[in-house]
């Protein structure tokens, strides 16, 4: 058990944020549980990382907003004075067509999917150096490479973490951190309900995933474990697609 190990996983009161934390708590991390809206989700979440034999802290912040990435990272380092593990799955977005797009929700979306991840990338950092390094991942989707209807701010955004997971990757090597990212195929998770056309993309999921089945969330969580395992530390910038193939075909 590496008991004195600390992970903080934005946005992990839910869906695939909670599923990460859940499992690092598993493998013996202390658990920083961040959360924008769902207090009780968020305290629920924290129950069963407890329950795991590790501590857990449940830290408030929009990552949308750089004076709250400060105090959240502030805490961490009151509580725990270290940060081992960073995962930056906190997300969210205006799904509409590209001429439908207003500067709000242009914004709105860049700020919590890619602004975040820079600055919450300087802060772990500080903390990180502390112990001689750590690991960061981040959360993608196929929509960064390829259209999605309705996905225009989101798939942006998302490029947006890939290229700077690149440039992260290079800048932070210096201090022994290892930087990629995980890119998911279409998972049923409750952030998909937010989408008009769910129904249709699910189905057409389900019919042309060449691995016979759909990503589903252990599929991701299991690739984000791998990232953040000795075995990738040589794995640098990338953003690992895990989505049984369907991003192969046309």
């Amino acid at each position: 058990m590496m008991d004195n190990k600390v992970a903080l996983v934005t946005g992990s009161s839910r869906g695939i944020g909670k599923q990460i934390a859940l499992k690092l708590a598993e493998n013996g991390y202390h658990i920083v549980v961040n959360y924008a809206r769902s207090k009780k989700a968020a305290l629920e979440t924290a129950e069963e990382i407890q329950s795991l034999g590790v501590k857990s802290l449940v830290v408030k912040a929009n990552v949308g907003k750089t004076e709250k990435i400060k105090e959240l990272f502030s805490t961490v380092d009151e509580t725990f004075g270290r940060l081992d593990v960073f995962v930056n799955n906190a997300a969210s977005g205006v799904l509409r067509p590209a001429m439908e797009l207003e500067e709000n929700h242009w914004d709105w979306t860049m700020n919590i999917n890619s602004k975040a991840l820079l600055f919450c990338a300087q802060e772990a950092a500080k903390l990180m150096e502390k112990n001689n390094g750590g690991k960061i991942v981040s959360l993608s989707s196929l929509g960064s490479q390829r259209y999605l209807k309705n996905y225009t701010a989101v798939g942006v955004s998302k490029a947006a973490v890939e290229a700077l997971t690149r440039y992260l990757a290079v800048e932070l090597a210096e201090k022994g951190i290892v930087v990629n990212a995980v890119s998911g195929g279409a998972v049923d998770t409750e952030a998909l309900t937010h989408f008009p056309n769910r129904e249709e993309l699910l189905e057409e999921a389900k019919k042309r995933t060449p691995a016979d089945r759909m990503v589903n969330v252990d599929d991701l969580v299991k690739g984000v474990m791998f990232l953040l395992s000795d075995d990738a530390s040589m794995i640098r910038g990338q953003t690992i697609v895990i989505d049984g193939g369907i991003s192969l075909l046309t």
